[in-house]
């Protein structure tokens, strides 16, 4: 009795030992640099800064001929009513850089804002994917180093990355 008992435990341990962890990684840079969400991100913020560059150029040739024009009055103005108009335009610029400024930040922060909503989403993807396909660990590597060695075949970068892009599409 003592022998089968010993024998089923040996059994039971080496079918324990048998049950490997399964474990993968990704490149991160990879992955998000060809997630085609993200390039569909980057397209439509390229897009808003170009029409914000042509908006700034335009009201700035605008502003630079209504300085110019002013330079070409203020050879006949008397010296205070010059000065007077030189002021209001010197506001007038500082109120234009700092109305630009406003929205070039607010393009930024919109920006960072999708790209960081990005990310969870890829992440949430991963790990979702990851249980469905049970797998214990996905680690990630970037230039950091935080996988600084891995078999080829437990690199999932591509298949999920084919992943993401079908499940987007579906979207």
């Amino acid at each position: 009795m003592k022998k089968v008992l010993l024998f089923v435990f040996g059994l039971l341990l080496m079918a324990s030992c048998q049950n490997e962890m399964k474990t993968g990684f990704i490149d991160n840079s990879e992955l998000i640099k060809e997630y085609q969400k993200r390039k569909d991100i980057e397209a439509t913020f390229k897009k808003k800064v170009e029409a914000f560059d042509k908006r700034v150029d335009s009201i700035g040739r605008a502003f630079q001929m209504e300085a110019q024009e002013f330079q070409t009055k203020a050879a006949n103005m008397a010296q205070k009513d010059a000065q007077q108009q030189y002021q209001v335009l010197g506001q007038k610029q500082q109120m234009l850089q700092q109305q630009f400024q406003t929205e070039e930040q607010a393009i930024q922060k919109e920006s960072q804002t999708e790209i960081d909503t990005l990310i969870k989403e890829v992440r949430s993807f991963v790990k979702d994917y990851g249980k469905k396909n049970g797998y214990t660990y996905i680690l990630g590597s970037n230039e950091a180093g935080s996988v600084m060695y891995g078999e080829e075949s437990k690199d999932l970068t591509k298949e999920i990355l084919e992943e993401l892009n079908k499940a987007y599409k579906k979207d």
